[in-house]
């Protein structure tokens, strides 16, 4: 029961994380004078649909490269931030990286632009840190036990159960 409880936890973690790279590639992608405060507002419709589109590239793209990334945290129980961190810059490296040229014969990539391989890295990180928020505090806690609770200070031991039936001696 507690594996089909981290999957929900998986799945809506990798939603919002997804929801907050997208967030950040549209922002920075489409919108650079944001960075401007004193900016004029946006169309708050324009904005969501933006965002709408920016999510589903994202999710769409960063799934396979994301599950590895799940997969290796869940399957050693690693719960660091910076761990979460460093996988989704990598994942945002992966997914930029699967969009450029390659070329085989040269083994090079044709035309990285900068700016865009740093976006897309910065928005990796945030996804990464909002799905360790959401999910990957709890990584491989599924398999754990669950623990009693110790006794207050103070507070003498409960007396052990009585032997099973099979095990009490008939008395002569």
């Amino acid at each position: 029961m507690a594996l089909i409880g981290r999957l929900f936890a998986i799945a809506f973690g990798f939603l919002f994380a997804s929801l907050a790279a997208g967030l950040v590639i549209v922002g920075t992608m489409l919108f650079p004078e944001l960075s401007d405060i004193a900016g004029a507002p946006l169309d708050p419709d324009a904005l969501n649909i933006v965002l709408g589109f920016g999510f589903i590239f994202v999710s769409g793209f960063a799934l396979l490269p994301a599950l590895i990334v799940v997969l290796v945290t869940e399957a050693f129980a690693i719960r660091s931030a910076l761990v979460y961190a460093i996988g989704g810059a990598a994942v945002g490296v992966a997914c930029y990286l699967g969009l450029v040229p390659f070329d085989p014969a040269t083994l090079q990539f044709d035309g990285i632009v900068r700016r865009h391989l740093e976006i897309m890295t910065g928005a990796g990180i945030i996804g990464g840190l909002v799905y360790w928020l959401i999910a990957g505090r709890n990584a491989g806690l599924w398999r754990d036990p669950p623990r009693r609770s110790l006794p207050h200070p103070g507070v003498p031991p409960a007396p052990p159960p009585p032997p099973p039936p099979s095990q009490i001696s008939p008395s002569p």
